[in-house]
């Protein structure tokens, strides 16, 4: 099931894996980068890889709507002119005939609300920006929602190493994952998919760590203190965007905690959609810490949670426990 529209994900996001890959190695940050509203940075590949997603899932099926995390508006602030000039450079490296028009057009079709009825496709086109502008880890992040369930989805790390553990070896990761189907792993560059899993680790004492790299996206004082009372022996791996999903997935590590450092603090269901389906297919478990399956396809923002786990699943529930017990969560909301 999803067969055709998974493989058309794989092929667009192995385009925006070559845009961004090459902005990457070109480009410095202080030249190209724009703010967000929250400040955060953005650049031309994040513009121009989500021209190219939305261009090429609007032409093959171009009744299902976009949820996607930008819009033109970066385009048409004060001094964009090299931005806009560069972003349609790049998207033309793919799509010739495109102009200035449309890929205003192209952008802004990315601003579904979401909703639980009939489906549509949700997109960040590069996850961890900063990790991006650091010349580290980044993604690109594309699901396929139907009938409020993430269906389908393809993570694509241009940068994560294709074999775990060997970080001379090869780099390019493009995950995939089907709901019913299970999860797999190809190259970037190319070649035979193959299937992955979760690590087989029971005891949450031997279990790896992962964290996000910026201590504004998650606290990592509070996750040291329940990595404390886990008894965790190893340290902690900092990784940017959704490339940890794609870690715990193929069994690097075995818990990925996000926990925000402001309360209210709304996540974007963009961050985690294409990352929480490809672990759960691959045999763990996401949720937010009250233990209940996160809502990644009502609204363009998430309910404000006390944070996110993402597991391998055999350690879920003895991880959650020590989260709530070391943040004082209510035992009953369960």
């Amino acid at each position: 099931m999803f067969e055709p529209e998974l493989e058309l994900a794989i092929a667009t996001v192995r385009e925006a894996c070559a845009i961004t890959s090459s902005v990457q190695r070109r480009i410095a940050a202080a030249h190209d980068a724009v703010a967000k509203v929250d400040r955060s940075p953005v650049t031309v590949a994040d513009l121009a890889a989500q021209v190219v997603i939305g261009e090429r899932l609007g032409a093959a099926y171009p009744d299902d709507p976009l949820m996607a995390e930008e819009d033109s508006r970066p385009l048409a602030a004060p001094g964009a002119e090299e931005i806009s000039h560069e972003v349609l450079a790049l998207a033309r490296t793919r799509l010739p005939d495109l102009d200035g028009a449309a890929v205003a057009a192209a952008l802004d079709r990315g601003r579904h609300p979401g909703g639980r009825r009939g489906r549509f496709w949700m997109l960040d086109p590069v996850d961890g920006t900063k990790g991006f502008l650091r010349g580290e880890q980044y993604a690109i992040a594309l699901a396929l929602v139907r009938d409020g369930e993430v269906v389908a989805a393809v993570l694509g790390c241009p940068n994560l190493p294709l074999d775990a553990g060997r970080g001379d070896g090869p780099r390019g990761c493009l995950f995939a994952a089907a709901r019913g189907a299970g999860a797999t792993l190809r190259a970037v560059a190319g070649g035979p998919p193959r299937p992955i899993s979760v690590s087989t680790v029971k005891d949450a004492a031997d279990a790896v760590l992962l964290e996000s790299v910026e201590g504004g996206h998650s606290s990592h004082d509070r996750a040291a203190a329940i990595a404390a009372r886990l008894g965790l022996h190893r340290p902690p791996v900092r990784l940017d965007s959704q490339c940890k999903y794609g870690a715990l997935a193929r069994g690097e590590a075995s818990i990925y905690l996000r926990l925000p450092r402001s309360e209210g603090y709304r996540e974007k269901p963009w961050d985690h959609a294409a990352g929480a389906l490809l672990l759960e297919e691959a045999g763990g478990r996401v949720s937010d810490l009250a233990g209940r399956p996160l809502d990644l396809v009502s609204a363009r923002t998430m309910a404000p949670e006390s944070g996110i786990l993402a597991t391998n699943g055999a350690i879920h529930d003895r991880v959650l426990a020590a989260a709530r017990t070391e943040l004082g969560l209510d035992g009953d909301s369960r």
